[in-house]
């Protein structure tokens, strides 16, 4: 009996032009492995701002990476791991009426995030009030030792592990192994700038029953309102909240959760 062909791919009545290009710029990206902003903008027709606005847009979201010679290479978004999504909703709904909390104490936007390998994968955000505030990153994928929480988790790793996962030259590596001490010692990890120019973070690991670590809460802010929130209370506010998602973990049938690292 003759196999019946799948059914046949077509283009949509409709695709915004801006979607399809940024599309284009992902597929050229993952076949190539190196785009220089001249040639993104010949390849799929537009002018170079246009261009540049687009890879800005996948550089934010974790698909693209801009190297030191200014060209573009796939980031750590493109070919992540999916996660568990029934554990996924199941952790996150734990753990927001303690976040949202947080951020209304803090007045900060804070972050749910998990460690996936060497990258940062944020769960879910609850976005600050304030006009002037550092916006939704659910659903982002960053390298892990570019981030607060990522930092936090990390330092709950063995050395071995850690050079596991970073098999980096030994200076670039060393330097890594000293600010993870450094973290452990003060029990938690910073974020100036390493991400996004003009923002800054915080976080601390989130540990399940057993003593795991299993993920991070981070608050993130804008650079200019950073050295006053560390002088105030937002390490507490961030332990406490820490403290209160781990009480309820204890009482709560999450054993097979996925995220431990």
């Amino acid at each position: 009996m003759q196999k019946k062909p799948g059914k046949m791919i077509r283009r949509p009545d409709y695709t915004p032009t801006s979607v399809d290009n940024a599309l284009r710029l992902l597929q050229i990206l993952r076949d190539t492995g190196t785009l220089r902003l001249t040639d993104a903008a010949a390849e799929i027709g537009v002018a170079p701002s246009t261009a540049h606005r687009l890879l800005s847009a996948l550089v934010y979201r974790g698909f693209a990476v801009q190297d030191a010679d200014r060209q573009y290479r796939p980031g750590p978004a493109i070919g992540a791991p999916a996660v568990d999504s029934g554990q996924d909703r199941d952790f996150v709904s734990l753990c927001r009426p303690f976040l949202e909390h947080l951020c209304a104490e803090a007045g900060e936007t804070v972050n749910l995030m998990v460690l996936v390998e060497k990258q940062a994968r944020f769960l879910w955000t609850v976005e600050a009030p304030a006009l002037l505030r550092v916006g939704d990153r659910r659903g982002q994928v960053l390298p892990a030792e570019q981030t607060a929480g990522g930092l936090a988790l990390l330092a709950e790793l063995s050395a071995d592990d850690v050079d596991r996962r970073f098999p980096l030259d030994a200076e670039p590596r060393e330097a890594l192994h000293d600010e993870l001490r450094a973290v452990r010692r003060v029990g938690f990890a910073v974020n100036v700038e390493r991400t996004e120019r003009g923002v800054s973070a915080a976080a601390m690991a989130v540990h399940d029953r057993d003593g795991t670590a299993v993920a991070a809460v981070a608050v993130a802010m804008p650079s200019t309102r950073y050295p006053e929130r560390v002088r105030d209370d937002l390490v507490t506010h961030i332990r406490h909240t820490v403290r209160d998602i781990e009480a309820k973990l204890q009482s709560t049938d999450l054993s097979h959760h996925p995220f431990s690292i």
